[in-house]
């Protein structure tokens, strides 16, 4: 099991540490540094730990940020590889290696075990996250991805971008650029996967490990996808994804349509995609009368002409579910968050993590060929 973080944030050495941290300040940085989070020494803070002002960090969680890389490309980690199955010599070691190399490697070495659930999930958070805000979502995402016997996820990308830390609707406009900058950052590090297989595989002593990676997006974290795909050249593209899941999206409805040009590529790049709405969603509400110019936004309204899509994409209708795991008056009438909020969201998630035919996934109705709705 191992949870990263990929961040945009500033670097900082926050007073009285001696380590690099992730800053809480809504700026960004052009590249994502990656840190991995420690669990080994991790317990669980009592609430009145949680409560106190210095709750913040690495009191939260601690992480390591990893090194930057001495040169670009894999080279290195395939020589770590060969020389750990004894077929190269090197005098390089696992501990030579920084940024994205060390992760992919370990991500490749975790991979290729004989772990009967093994999956990657790549998720993007959505508005009014600082740093700390993350980590606790990192918390909460653990133990409904890796704790629960249910869900196939052994390993979570936590997409970290500097969102406004308030909930005020007029920092949306701050939100949106943020998110477009992160997006661009995000499209390299696709780019350094992509080249992380070739580098790899062109080498016949290594093999794929053939488990799956998935992609989880909520509200305005698809706004950080979209950017991406707007960079991203078709010719470029690799089925890579499993799964996409695009949960209470804050863009336009319109996202499938050639003329956006983004989210058509979403079906070049996985195997299925789930779009899940709520009609009731009051958050989505605001956005698209406040700060959209009244154009309705993919996860309240549904999307737009999908028919050349319909065998890949899914909507799910998520607007029946019941809050019963948090119905707090945030969860209850923003209607945004059922992922978190609704057990009946969370294992129609399941089954679509786990490859399950989307006409056999229990607890929903068929209301056409590609349209569903979870019920009671």
């Amino acid at each position: 099991m191992a949870v990263y973080i990929l961040s945009n944030r500033k670097i900082v050495r926050h007073k009285g540490e001696r380590t690099d941290s992730f800053s809480n300040d809504e700026y960004s940085i052009p590249n994502f540094r990656i840190a991995k989070c420690d669990f080994e020494h991790y317990k669980e803070p009592t609430t009145t730990v949680k409560k106190k002002k210095n709750y913040t960090n690495r009191n939260i969680l601690n992480y390591t940020l990893f090194s930057e890389p001495e040169k670009q490309g894999y080279e290195d980690v395939l020589d770590v590889l060969l020389s750990e199955k004894g077929i190269k010599e090197s005098t390089l070691t696992a501990d030579n290696l920084g940024g994205s190399q060390r992760m992919f490697y370990e991500l490749y070495k975790d991979m290729s075990s004989t772990k009967e659930r093994n999956d990657v999930l790549i998720f993007i958070h959505g508005y009014a996250y600082d740093f700390d805000d993350e980590l606790k979502a990192i918390l909460d995402l653990k133990k409904l991805f890796i704790d629960n016997p249910e869900s196939p996820v052994e390993h979570i990308l936590f997409v970290s971008w500097p969102a406004s830390s308030s909930i005020v609707p007029l920092t949306y406009f701050d939100d949106k650029a943020s998110s477009i900058n992160s997006g661009s950052s995000l499209m390299r590090l696709f780019y350094f996967y992509t080249q992380f297989l070739k580098d790899i595989f062109s080498n016949r002593d290594l093999i794929p490990c053939n488990q799956r990676i998935h992609l989880m997006t909520h509200s305005m974290g698809n706004r950080v996808l979209q950017s991406m795909l707007y960079s991203l050249k078709r010719d470029n593209i690799l089925r890579v994804i499993d799964q996409v899941l695009l949960l209470n999206a804050d863009v336009s409805y319109k996202v499938f349509e050639d003329a956006e040009d983004s989210f058509n590529k979403l079906p070049l790049l996985a195997n299925r995609v789930s779009i899940y709405l709520n009609r009731k969603d009051v958050i989505l509400g605001i956005s698209q009368f406040t700060k959209n110019i009244l154009t309705p936004r993919l996860g309240k309204n549904g999307p737009g002409d999908i028919e050349k899509f319909k065998d890949i994409v899914s909507v799910i209708d998520c607007t029946f579910v019941e809050d019963d795991l948090l119905n707090t008056f945030k969860f209850e009438v923003g209607n945004h968050w059922g992922y978190l909020s609704s057990s009946q969201v969370q294992r129609d998630i399941f089954q679509n993590l786990q490859g399950i035919d989307r006409d056999l996934i229990t607890g929903r109705i068929k209301n056409n060929g590609n349209v569903f709705t979870i019920i009671s």
